[in-house]
């Protein structure tokens, strides 16, 4: 029962501004592309090397 005032809190803070809430979208945004390259790219390294390609 303590939680509740604070997050009562938090429900009435303002808005953070634009560009910061922005910023962290094209930051996560950067973040999901690059592990998706990783994982590409190890993917296509392991059937490279078991003998697969695509030409």
């Amino acid at each position: 029962m303590a939680d509740k005032p604070v997050a009562h809190k938090l429900a009435h803070e303002e808005p953070k501004p634009l560009l910061q809430r922005l910023g962290w979208l094209a930051l996560i945004w950067t973040g999901s592309v690059l592990a998706l390259f990783i994982v590409a790219s190890l993917m296509r390294l392991f059937m490279n090397a078991a003998g697969l390609s695509t030409h």
